[in-house]
């Protein structure tokens, strides 16, 4: 039975839907409790991901490789964003849940104008870096908290030398942030599976479309437009592999002309209100070899074992023990082959705790919990040599074992762009009728 509802993306009045107002105070009640847990005095952030988890805060995906904005939340405090230029302006109209004097009239908004150094655009001269320390250093001695350590996710190294420079004890604060980010509230469930939603109808219309002739790079265009009509925020990556190029998985698109009896995988990541999808597919175009499907059967049968263990309780080592060593699928050992069998947290970035490898997870293992919602992905090389499968599904764990949420039909290897004229001039579905694809390698090899 469905637990988790799929929502229409509008606001109703007739209708409970995701509560973005108790999405940012549990999200924001979640980082203070796994402050309060911790050692340190602060959190400060650059990245994009944590700046909207602590703030509810957003200026769109261009700025995600500048780090120009930064965040702070001290021990006992709110969080207080520095954003750029006029952008801190519009927080301050729009943005209520950081006018900190509707409680305190003594209280000054949690939105200003700040910058950092442009990722070192700026003249080391102009001190920018020294300007940011400064404000960061004037918050901490005003809530009492300037001899306790900071913690950061990334930062630049003028911008560090700079808070050293104000007395102030930088350490690593990513596992805080990561800790908060874990367990996934109610409603980010929701705009996740809803994010999800959005994918299975891009997969809906590429199968339609997939056929002999096509390129990866049109593949990937026709996602995002779906994508993006559908109202995505943010498309951040399709992978679009076929043909030859699917054993070894090169991890990015090209421009390769898809042809008939070629196996295609793809793998879909795009931001619905900043919340993640990872999200493969594998399908054979025109028809499927013998090595195809044997690749694809196996896969699914990885993926499927991991998934059935999948429950409070279990651990990542459990999940990744009945996964296929490197050596057993072609590659020298676990670093080699990373991420080809491999699982990871999904939430407002794609990569987040908990993490399923060989490579780490039989010495460190993680315990999963409710409310935890990660991917789990498979990949297997036929025996042909130059075709590949590849699956991914993302789920969401539950009091007694966990949902799927992701649902385009990938039970069997689905054939796309199966109709080909016949001799005789009529349209006929292909099934075994090019018999020099229905070859174990599929190019009419023996």
């Amino acid at each position: 039975m469905v637990a988790i509802r799929t929502y229409g993306s509008n606001a109703v009045d007739w209708e409970e839907r995701v509560d973005l107002d108790r999405l940012r105070r549990d999200r924001l009640a979640r980082l203070k409790a796994a402050l309060d847990s911790s050692e340190l005095g602060a959190l400060l952030t650059f990245d994009f991901s944590n700046i909207r988890y602590m703030t509810a805060t957003h200026i769109g995906t261009w700025a995600m490789d500048k780090l120009i904005r930064f965040a702070l939340l001290v021990r006992g405090g709110e969080p207080i964003v520095w954003d750029f230029g006029s952008a801190a302006r519009h927080h301050q109209l729009y943005n209520p849940w950081l006018d900190y004097s509707r409680a305190n009239a003594d209280a000054r908004s949690g939105a200003r104008a700040g910058l950092s150094t442009l990722r070192g655009a700026f003249h080391p001269e102009a001190g920018m870096h020294e300007d940011l320390a400064r404000k960061v250093a004037e918050e901490l001695r005003e809530h009492g908290v300037a001899d306790a350590p900071v913690g950061v996710d990334m930062i630049e190294m003028p911008v560090l030398t700079a808070l050293q420079a104000e007395g102030i004890d930088v350490v690593d604060g990513q596992q805080v942030f990561l800790e908060a980010r874990r367990i996934k509230t109610p409603d980010e469930i929701t705009l996740l599976s809803q994010a999800c939603g959005m994918v299975d109808a891009a997969y809906e219309e590429l199968y339609t479309y997939l056929r002999p002739g096509v390129r990866e790079n049109e593949c990937v265009g026709l996602v995002s437009k779906v994508l993006y009509d559908l109202g995505s925020e943010y498309v951040e990556g399709v992978n679009a592999i076929s043909g030859e190029r699917c054993s070894p998985h090169p991890h990015v698109y090209s421009d390769r002309l898809v042809r008939p009896g070629d196996p295609a995988f793809f793998d879909i990541l795009h931001s619905h209100l900043g919340y993640r999808t990872c999200y493969y597919r594998t399908f054979a175009v025109g028809s499927a070899s013998r090595a195809q499907r044997d690749a694809y059967k196996r896969c699914r049968e990885y993926i499927d074992q991991a998934i059935a263990l999948v429950k409070p309780g279990t651990t990542t080592a459990d999940v990744v023990s009945l996964w296929p060593r490197a050596e057993e699928f072609g590659f020298p050992d676990e670093m080699a082959a990373f991420a080809l069998q491999y699982g990871h947290g999904v939430g407002l970035s794609i990569w987040e705790k908990p993490i399923f490898s060989r490579l780490v997870s039989l010495d460190h293992p993680e315990t999963l919990e409710e409310g935890m919602v990660f991917a789990l992905e498979t990949y297997w090389p036929a025996g042909d040599g130059w075709s590949a499968a590849r699956i991914e599904e993302e789920v969401v764990v539950t009091a007694d074992g966990c949902e799927v949420i992701t649902r385009f039909p990938a039970e069997e290897l689905l054939v796309a762009g199966r109709k080909y004229w016949t001799a005789g001039g009529e349209l006929d579905t292909l099934r075994d009728t090019q018999s020099h694809l229905n070859t174990p390698d599929g190019r009419g090899g023996k």
